[in-house]
């Protein structure tokens, strides 16, 4: 089964001390009751309600979602300013550069608001979160199959979201955490007027490129600068020059302090999702297949690329943005391959499933109702281990590339 990409507002902090690291990601409202008292001792000197509140200003009014959460980005002023990374503003660079105005390669800094260009993306702010696992829970039942219950999970979600209000820019999404265990409806509004305000050259952006992606310590200045605009009433509109600069409900102010060692550390924004509870035939089918097929194909189409790149600036410019984002999880499949190798997980997870089912053959009753869990397990991915490098390589190199008509094949835009 694939894994699922699931993009929810989440907070991770860490305190890094001379022998030990604290860190951890949690959902913003589940802070108060997980780890406020734990974060205040390692430093944290706010509360929970100073992140997350729902009927007062808080931080989570000063992250910003773009586009449906490819990233995320931190307001900085009163004026709509927003910061977020170099290279998630990359694409919206890129369609603003020419081979006679090239931004990616010479940077841009408006010099006015009405220098400012468009992003041709929306941006969002989350309103709530809330916990919807009960009202799901009780439409299912351990009886059903696994489709029957994926189907009925969708059905509510949907029924879910239809309940939020319509009024401008709200929306709602329906999420499955923890494997299908609990479910949250988060409401945003969106605002559809993002402006590119400045970036750096890309020789500071992507200071580095591919061989420190993913790589610590770095040394680029991956960042991009936006603003958002509403319409004069405040409420999100379309672009027009008659929109004004977006007054947040809460901005970050930016310290010129510095910080020293010790100092808490938090992060909030939109991460993708995580891996944790795969089984160890899951860790060994993308040891083994899926992941060392994913990083030679991509390699071959980043060397399809990069030639036509070289050979032409309008190509390059036209493929910037499709040649970093292959590059990006290129280069990160294979430092996870490392690091899975080198903390040996496998055999950390082979482990904990041999103590699991020690506990449940400890029992005639869990052993009744558990005891075939890892004989499934072999049995399933023993299945898909067989058609696992086919579906890689049709997902990275059919479904993942792209083909045009004419005698420039290839080199859309």
């Amino acid at each position: 089964m694939m894994i699922k990409r699931i993009l929810t507002l989440c907070t991770a902090a860490l305190l890094v001390l001379a022998t030990q690291a604290h860190e951890g990601m949690w959902l913003l409202n589940k802070l108060k009751q997980i780890n406020e008292a734990e974060m205040q001792r390692l430093g944290f000197k706010l509360t929970a309600e100073d992140i997350y509140a729902i009927n007062e200003s808080s931080l989570k009014d000063a992250v910003v979602r773009l586009g449906g959460g490819f990233c995320s980005g931190e307001m900085v002023s009163s004026e709509g300013l927003f910061l977020t990374n170099h290279h998630c503003g990359y694409s919206a660079i890129q369609s603003l550069s020419t081979v006679e105005n090239d931004l990616l390669t010479n940077g841009f800094w408006a010099k006015t608001r009405k220098d400012e260009l468009p992003a041709g993306f929306n941006v969002s702010f989350l309103q709530a979160i809330e916990d919807v696992t009960e009202k799901v829970m009780a439409e299912l039942n351990d009886g059903m199959s696994e489709d029957e219950r994926n189907a009925k999970v969708e059905e509510i979600g949907a029924k879910l979201r239809g309940e939020v209000s319509k009024a401008n820019g709200m929306s709602a999404d329906f999420k499955v955490m923890f494997e299908g265990n609990e479910f949250y409806l988060f409401t945003y509004k969106t605002y559809r007027d993002v402006r590119l305000v400045g970036t750096p050259p890309d020789a500071i952006g992507k200071f580095g490129g591919d061989t420190d992606n993913w790589m610590w310590p770095r040394h680029t200045g991956d960042f991009s600068m936006f603003r958002v605009y509403t319409g004069p009433d405040g409420e999100p509109a379309d672009p027009s020059e008659a929109n004004i600069p977006f007054k947040p409900a809460h901005h970050f102010p930016v310290s010129l302090e510095g910080v020293k060692e010790g100092d808490f550390a938090m992060v909030m924004g939109y991460p993708g999702s995580t891996d944790r509870f795969l089984s160890s035939q899951g860790v060994r089918l993308a040891l083994d297949i899926e992941q060392p097929s994913r990083v030679k194909i991509r390699g071959v189409k980043l060397d399809l690329m990069k030639e036509g790149m070289d050979a032409d600036d309008a190509v390059r410019l036209q493929y910037a943005a499709k040649y970093a984002q292959v590059s990006n999880y290129w280069k990160y499949f294979i430092g996870q391959q490392r690091g899975l190798k080198r903390l040996k997980v496998y055999d950390k997870k082979k482990t904990q499933e041999d103590e699991l089912m020690a506990w449940v053959n400890a029992d005639p009753e869990r052993k009744k109702k558990y005891g075939e869990i890892v004989t499934l397990l072999d049995r399933g991915y023993g299945d898909r281990a067989k058609f696992e490098r086919a579906n890689t390589y049709m997902q990275e190199a059919a479904f993942g590339s792209e083909s045009q008509r004419g005698p420039r094949a290839g080199c859309s835009g």
